[in-house]
């Protein structure tokens, strides 16, 4: 079983580095390869999103976190003009697979 959970973790981890890897290459972002690396990710998704580079260590503070997900998730809808209320879909648990791969992959 732990190896099913195994997989399901590895191909989630490549869907969101390919997902965040896209949308900072639409973007004209620097290093979109950071999308990989499991703390960079927070540091290219700061700099997508036009966030302070500190934030990254607001990310790491319990509730915190949360709140500053939702705000660098709206910010990266608005550089790839969308609207910003898709950010707010992170927390639902299904849109939050969905809502990275629309802004990747659409126009």
């Amino acid at each position: 079983m732990s190896g099913l959970y195994f997989f399901i973790f590895l191909a989630m981890y490549a869907y969101m580095g390919l997902t965040l890897q896209t949308i900072a290459s639409k973007t004209g972002t620097k290093d979109p390869w950071l999308a990989w690396i499991p703390v960079a990710n927070v540091y290219l998704m700061c700099k997508i999103a036009k966030r302070p580079t500190w934030w990254v260590v607001l990310c790491f503070i319990p509730f915190v976190n949360i709140i500053i997900s939702v705000i660098l998730w709206m910010g990266i809808a608005e550089a790839r003009q969308k609207p910003a209320w898709l950010g707010v879909l992170m927390l639902v648990p299904v849109a939050n697979i969905i809502v990275p791969g629309h802004l990747a992959f659409s126009e």
